[in-house]
């Protein structure tokens, strides 16, 4: 197969490995202040989702139960152990399904604005269909930028644009091919059920921006009561993006989340 990721490996052989998955419209560089920031304690694997990043030319359909393939097969070819997976919105998705089927591969999850299969999310839902319409009629910068200037997730990026890198970001946007925004064929339906999560043992942080969608506060809400081993966290002046917006309280949380799993785990068994 192809390598839709890219790995950093400077903290040596035997330091335990940080995965990171990124969601729609954005690729691996929406995690540059977390590479810079964990790169001397984690080996990192850093995996675009098909049809953005290293992985556009990978052919759809582009639901969540095939990204999950993809992820699945990334995590194979590049031969790694147990992992911790640190992931945001479709990102999320995609590692919640895989944890549930096979829980083995990680450590811990690390959510960010998470996305839960099947779970109804109507801002959301209307957003992403009208962007995709807009991508159909008008082209995919079009329906970049309206996302980008509309959606009610970047209004913290709009607000405060130098601080929270909004040039930046909208730079790593404008390199999305639109792919699963045009794509014709049907995705298979991928869902969630609570219980499946009530059965999910994998050690979970959840974290969300001050400001971020009531679709993705309730999501994470629905976490923090079904998840059995489960951390909750608030981002302060945050939107929907605050591992981009503010990364360090960010990386604050994920460190000591990371460092408290260390200490919990089995004697002779080194986590982070």
């Amino acid at each position: 197969m192809s390598t839709p990721y890219k790995t950093v490996t400077s903290a040596g052989p035997e330091a335990p490995w940080l995965t990171l998955v990124h969601g729609m419209t954005q690729d691996h560089r929406v995690f540059s202040s977390q590479v810079h920031a964990f790169r001397e304690k984690y080996r990192i694997l850093l995996i675009d989702l098909p049809g953005h990043g290293l992985a556009t030319s990978v052919p759809g359909p582009y639901g969540h139960l095939e990204m999950m393939g993809h992820v699945r097969r990334a995590l194979d070819h590049a031969a790694i152990g147990p992992t911790h997976f640190w992931a945001t919105h479709t990102g999320t998705a995609v590692g919640l399904l895989l944890a549930i089927r096979e829980p083995q591969r990680f450590r811990s999850l690390i959510l960010e604005g998470a996305v839960v299969s099947g779970a109804v999310m109507p801002y959301i839902s209307k957003t992403l269909t009208q962007a995709s319409q807009t991508a159909k009629k008008n082209g995919i910068t079009a329906a970049i930028r309206d996302i980008f200037y509309a959606a009610d997730w970047y209004a913290v990026m709009r607000s405060h644009p130098d601080q929270c890198r909004a040039r930046e970001h909208y730079d790593i946007l404008a390199d999305f091919a639109g792919a699963p925004w045009i794509e014709e064929h049907e995705a298979e339906p991928a869902y969630i059920s609570d219980e499946d999560l009530r059965h999910l043992t994998v050690p979970t942080l959840v974290y969300n921006g001050q400001f971020d969608l009531d679709d993705f506060v309730q999501t994470a809400q629905k976490l923090q009561q079904l998840l059995p081993v489960v951390e909750r966290t608030t981002i302060a002046n945050a939107g929907g993006f605050p591992a981009w917006e503010y990364p360090q309280p960010v990386n604050q949380a994920v460190g000591e989340f990371l460092r408290q799993q260390q200490l919990h785990s089995p004697i002779g068994l080194t986590l982070s």
